[in-house]
């Protein structure tokens, strides 16, 4: 297939090009309405009992609260006052008003103590948007909030913390590409020493962006996808693209240098260089498949764009820019800067002398290595975790400030309580129990049914109850509870409130924020030890393939896993216990479920990219005939300089996000950017070689049954391997 590309596009480079040029506008054209099929939220599992909950109630109740509007008295007046009160039913009214609204209440309709605050200066008007309409949050936020005469209005509720999110993201990519993008370019000029040259792995990061923008589109007009998936694809097509752009245009250069004229150093760039990307390719999508095991579709979002990314990006650094090279040829180097000479060189001196000295002390070298990096990921073991919620925006949000204020003022409200739904029919004595036997459990301070309200196992004294919360075939119930939300206790609370016997033999659905926490912690952890056995077996035989040794697999897998863990650990240093907060302007909090799942997965995909490009040149070098330790030097002379750059450069884009004012993307971009300068410096530069030559000869091995099974199916740059030579290369042993 490579050698087919190759002498493709050396005899029709023009007719690809204007192929490549045309497919581009047609998915610009696509993929432009992407941004109208994707969705927030996602981080819950659809099938989970919350999520059945909340479906219930929306159909049969209205749905849950998501909309909170805060009403102030102006003047630090009372609501009871009467401007205050006409200006608050004005308001409820109007909003009862709106299409795709339901179930508003407020203070002025029930007079209950719950929707106003302790000074009687402030009150709720609680209500439910239907659907996932990030926008429709949005148009009531900017139409109800502000001055409305005798009060003040500020809106707050999930809808209006999901509406602020997604239009902060928007603000903050915008930012961290006009960051990226042209730092990016400069970096390119000065490391490749030439203009022309540095624009070729820009073009691959533009096929790949457009191309999966146009694949959302189409994904996103069949099925849910995140809003943040445009993030990622982004990031991970410029950075992929200067990668394989870097890897490609570096051997090409290397073989006009040894002498070869253009086709034969295409030919060879395509079949070294180009193996190398296919193989590449295949890891990041092994590791990114994984987030197809998980139920949020978050985290599927992230498979579909990075899938789609990775995929494209490979298409288009095999096919375009083999033919730009092959139309450029010499002109590659057109527009040298006075440094050019030295950046063309073929070899990195610095980097073949780090990897001698790192293998004639192997041992003396890696071991302050790994205690660093192992310090780095002690914070792990403190690790807790949960959901997205308003403190991930900044204090000048909104929707925080309101969700500050209910805290602080009214005590926990009807957006943060436990919600249980039942699935048919309740008679009055069957419902009665239930909510007293509810009431009695540790942590519950009151609980709402259409029958009344119950308090420490006993009904209250009788008076109004909501009729709202029964129907002749569901009964809804709604907890009050102590702890604070999304702590330990609150997880508690809910699996002893699950662990109460439905009334009726029916089944009591409990959802809310914490139940939702619950169920998206059970969801993920469930899954996570397939999707890391997928991530290590998808890996373990690709490098297999690859390598012919069933050691270089182990050894990238636990290599790769102390950095990743090192860079993970880093980031429960800073965003959980609070380290650089008040820096980078974020509220500590739990680290992200979903997010954390993401980042392995990502982080360990591109630790194989840059993985495969420094065991190919390593492996090509072994199979000519060199010893291990030679060839370990040699490679890595030879692509040092290649990892290096490609991982500060993918690193600029990725940090770029810490420009955010949304915290779990400040962890996203930090620790994937950590994590693959981790990667690049202290596990290329000093473990890859300590732990080859601590292997010696056994870093090639394997059984006879898998040598055989390479030999018959393994990929290398000719049609076969070589033989396994009948007598082992004399190499130094192992330390």
């Amino acid at each position: 297939m490579l050698s087919w590309i190759a002498d493709l596009v050396l005899r029709r480079p023009r007719t690809v090009l204007v192929a490549a040029l045309v497919s581009v506008l047609a998915m610009a054209a696509v993929g432009i309405g992407a941004f109208g099929k994707l969705q927030s939220g996602g981080f819950d599992d659809p099938d989970a009992p919350s999520s059945r909950a909340t479906a219930l109630i929306d159909e049969k109740f209205g749905g849950e609260t998501n909309l909170v509007l805060l009403v102030r008295a102006d003047g630090g007046g009372r609501l009871d006052s009467p401007a205050a009160e006409r200006a608050g039913r004005e308001i409820a009214d109007g909003l009862k008003d709106e299409p795709g609204v339901s179930g508003v209440v407020s203070y002025w309709d029930t007079g209950g103590s719950a929707l106003t605050s302790r000074d009687g200066g402030q009150a709720l008007i609680l209500a439910h948007i239907e659907g996932d309409d990030t926008d429709r949050a949005g148009e009531l936020s900017e139409k109800w909030s502000g001055d409305r005469g005798a009060v003040t209005v500020h809106t707050g509720g999930q809808a209006a913390v999901a509406s602020d999110i997604t239009s902060q993201i928007s603000k903050d990519l915008a930012i961290a590409e006009a960051i990226a993008v042209p730092i990016t370019l400069i970096l390119l000029v000065i490391a490749f020493g030439s203009v022309v040259a540095a624009l070729l792995p820009l073009a691959i990061g533009l096929i790949a962006v457009m191309g999966t923008f146009a694949e959302l589109y189409v994904l996103g007009s069949i099925t849910d996808v995140s809003i943040f998936s445009v993030n990622l694809t982004t990031a991970l097509g410029l950075g992929l693209g200067i990668d394989y752009g870097l890897l490609l245009v570096s051997r090409f250069r290397e073989r006009l240098t040894e002498g070869d004229d253009v086709p034969d150093a295409l030919r060879t760039t395509v079949a070294t260089a180009g193996r190398t990307i296919a193989f590449s390719a295949a890891t990041v999508v092994a590791a990114l498949a994984a987030l197809l095991l998980f139920p949020p579709f978050f985290l599927r979002s992230f498979a579909y764009a990075g899938i789609g990314v990775v995929a494209i990006a490979a298409v288009g650094a095999l096919v375009v820019v083999p033919a730009l090279l092959a139309v450029l040829g010499h002109r590659v180097n057109s527009g040298r800067l006075p440094w050019a000479e030295s950046v063309r060189r073929p070899d990195a001196p610095v980097w073949g002398r780090l990897a001698s000295v790192v293998m004639r002390r192997p041992a003396l070298t890696a071991l302050p290595v790994l205690a660093v990096l192992l310090l780095a990921a002690s914070p792990l073991l403190g690790a807790s975790f949960g959901n997205p919620d308003e403190r991930v925006l900044p204090d000048s949000a909104s929707s925080r400030q309101v969700a500050t204020a209910v805290d602080e003022d009214f005590g926990r409200d009807g957006t943060s309580a436990v919600q249980i739904v039942t699935t048919g029919p309740v008679d009055t004595a069957g419902l009665d129990a239930y909510a007293t036997a509810v009431s009695r459990l540790d942590g519950v301070t009151r609980v709402q049914a259409s029958s009344g309200t119950y308090q420490d196992g006993e009904a209250a004294p009788p008076g109004p109850v909501n009729a709202a919360l029964g129907r002749d075939d569901a009964q809804r119930l709604t907890v009050a509870t102590e702890p604070e939300s999304g702590s330990g206790a609150a997880e508690d609370l809910v699996r002893d409130i699950r662990a109460v016997p439905a009334p009726d033999g029916l089944e009591a659905l409990v959802g809310g924020p914490d139940a939702r926490l619950v169920d998206t912690k059970a969801a993920i952890g469930d899954r996570l030890p397939a999707a890391i056995a997928w991530v290590a077996l998808t890996t373990f035989a690709l490098l297999f393939l690859f390598t012919g040794s069933v050691v270089q697999p182990l050894r990238a897998l636990v290599l790769n896993t102390i950095s990743l863990t090192a860079a993970i650990g880093a980031m429960v240093w800073i965003f959980q216990e609070g380290n650089l907060s008040s820096v980078l302007g974020f509220t500590p909090m739990p680290m992200n479920t979903s997010m954390t799942v993401l980042l392995f997965c990502i982080v360990f995909g591109l630790s194989m990219d840059y993985e495969v490009f420094v065991t190919s040149r390593i492996k090509e070098l072994h199979d000519a005939g060199e010893d291990t330790g030679t060839a370990v030097t040699r490679g890595l002379s030879r692509t040092g300089r290649i990892v290096t750059m490609a991982a500060g450069l993918l690193a600029v884009s990725l940090f770029a996000f810490a420009t955010s004012e949304i915290s779990f993307m400040q962890m996203f971009g930090l620790g994937s950017g950590l994590a693959i300068l981790i990667d690049a410096v202290a596990v290329r530069g000093v473990l890859v070689p300590a732990a080859m030559r601590l292997l010696g000869r056994g870093a090639w091995y394997a059984p006879k049954a898998l040598r055989r099974l390479h030999g018959r199916v393994g990929l290398s740059e000719a049609a076969a391997p070589p033989p396994a030579p009948a007598e082992p290369r004399r190499e130094p042993a192992g330390i």
